[in-house]
């Protein structure tokens, strides 16, 4: 079957984006929603294609569609995974680290020292305070103005 200009688009751009090229397959099949391309390369260029929160690939649709437009064709890509299972991503505990709860520790130590809090003479001295204040507000209740 010779290859279309789709299949060559396709080609030319993941040939382009992979290390190891020679493992890129491109199958092509028509049906009433239009051209299905389903693409096929090495597990390991697997995140190459994708790319980034799937960005490389949304691109790589997006000039799909532009070569559609001009063809007057609908085209869709399918990225088949056929890499092992990926193990399980662990789940993430809510504990620090022990590496960042050592870089917390250093980080506290060089930064400014705190502010304690008010000690008892503080609270003495704000009670003097009132007190005198107190005491200077019932001396002026005694006047006769």
């Amino acid at each position: 079957m010779e290859n279309s200009i789709d299949m060559q688009f396709i080609d030319f751009i993941v040939k382009s984006l992979v290390g190891k090229p020679e493992n890129v397959k491109i199958e092509r099949s028509i049906d009433e929603k239009g051209v299905l391309l389903e693409l096929t390369v090495d597990p390991e260029d697997l995140g190459r294609v994708i790319g980034k929160r799937g960005a490389t690939a949304q691109s790589i649709r997006t000039l799909l569609r532009a070569l559609g437009t001009k063809n007057e064709a609908r085209y869709n890509l399918k990225i088949v995974d056929n890499g092992e299972p990926r193990p399980e991503r662990r789940e993430r505990s809510y504990e620090p680290r022990e590496e960042y709860h050592n870089h917390e520790v250093a980080h506290e130590e060089a930064a400014e020292p705190k502010v304690e809090a008010p000690k008892a003479e503080a609270k003495d001295e704000a009670s003097d305070r009132y007190s005198k204040t107190r005491a200077e507000l019932e001396e002026l209740d005694d006047l006769d103005l």
